[in-house]
């Protein structure tokens, strides 16, 4: 039985033209950039290249990308370095934030920051009209998601940003989950900190980077070498930042393609669960087109993902971040609020490469005969 890999929002298979460029990098670009000889200077060029890449992708300027080693370390580089810079202890996030960044504010609390954590509508949206009311004057930093990984609401970033671009607070977006699959302009975002990883778009894991806006101060993390312009040291991982290079442009050339694909595939599976007699609610609006969460009474998530993993499907109750955790998604908490069954009843189905029409069939067909024989007991 072939496995269906229903959870890319999780982590994605690397794109096999992605690999043969990583494996041919392992052996041949092995010079340290900062060497001056030739051996150095072929890095140099090819860790150039990518980040013109990168900038492109995103309307942004080559020096204002910084190599990290994922999304973990942009979004602590961009929440840690910016309160170490700025004069001020206040913050503002939400209550559907990735970890990465929850977690960040946390710790700055502990050390006497406040930390305002604006609500989400029951679409799992925040409000621009919070935003704006919750700042302050000891404001520093807006760190908000683009999209979120676990039920995939669009947040209202442009909006957002809108609002901030005459201030002095800076804005960052945890753009993690969103790209690669919608476009990005951070000039029509007026984001100033933009955070992303590679293993989310068929990329190697391990590799990310921070987009840093000309003039946005931050404080570095690593202390060490002279790389990345002082901002982060370390030798840059050269053979991963060519193959992550590489799956951005498939992206950038298959992102239409990929749109019209994963919202047919919504189609497919929301149709047979509606043939199939299946009672279920999708979880949130104006979601990216690869995410589709879905609330199925009667069901106890627990069970169901085992079900569905011996019926031959991979999928998730939302971030694999939190893999083993008996809590429930705090997405879904800050939802429909703490008692609510979507808590024990909701699953994440993400899209990628290598599905076709005909697996998304299977796989709906089988989660609407697990649910409805699970219902029963």
């Amino acid at each position: 039985m072939k496995q269906i890999y229903l959870d890319h929002a999780a982590t994605s298979p690397m794109h096999p033209e992605v690999a043969e460029v990583f494996s041919q990098a392992l052996g041949t670009v092995y010079g340290n950039p900062s060497s001056i000889h030739g051996t150095g200077r072929v890095a140099r060029k090819a860790l150039d290249e990518a980040r013109r890449i990168f900038a492109g992708s995103i309307n942004a300027n080559d020096p204002e990308i910084v190599f990290t080693s994922g999304g973990t370390e942009a979004d602590n580089f961009a929440i840690f370095g910016t309160a170490a810079k700025k004069a001020g202890k206040h913050i503002i996030t939400s209550t559907i934030e990735h970890h990465a960044v929850l977690h960040a504010c946390e710790k700055l609390e502990s050390e006497g920051y406040d930390v305002t954590y604006l609500p989400v509508d029951e679409n799992g949206s925040v409000r621009a009209e919070d935003v704006k009311n919750a700042l302050r004057d000891d404001t520093i930093l807006v760190t908000i998601m683009l999209g979120n990984n676990e039920v995939g609401t669009v947040q209202p970033i442009a909006e957002i940003g809108e609002l901030l671009k005459d201030t002095d607070v800076v804005f960052h977006t945890d753009a993690v989950q969103a790209y690669g699959v919608l476009p990005i302009d951070v000039e029509a975002l007026h984001v100033d900190l933009l955070s992303v990883s590679a293993h989310k778009l068929n990329g190697p894991k391990g590799i990310g980077f921070l987009y840093q806006r000309k003039g946005t101060q931050l404080a570095p993390l690593l202390y060490g070498g002279e790389q990345e312009r002082k901002r982060r040291a370390g030798t840059e991982n050269v053979p991963a930042i060519m193959a992550f290079a590489k799956a951005v442009q498939i992206s950038l050339e298959t992102m239409d393609q990929k749109q019209t694909a994963y919202q047919g595939y919504k189609e497919i599976f929301k149709n047979i669960l509606g043939e199939e007699g299946v009672e279920f609610k999708e979880n949130g609006t104006n979601q990216m087109p690869h995410v589709l969460n879905l609330s199925l009474p009667g069901i106890e998530i627990e069970s169901f993902l085992v079900n569905l993993d011996l019926a031959g499907i991979s999928a998730s109750s939302g971030s694999a971040c939190t893999a083993g955790s008996i809590d429930p998604s705090h997405v879904l908490v800050a939802m429909y609020g703490e008692r609510a069954e979507e808590l024990r009843n909701s699953i994440r189905f993400s899209f990628g490469i290598g599905l076709s029409e005909e697996q998304i069939t299977e796989a709906a067909q089988k989660t609407a005969q697990i649910s409805k024989r699970l219902a029963l007991k």
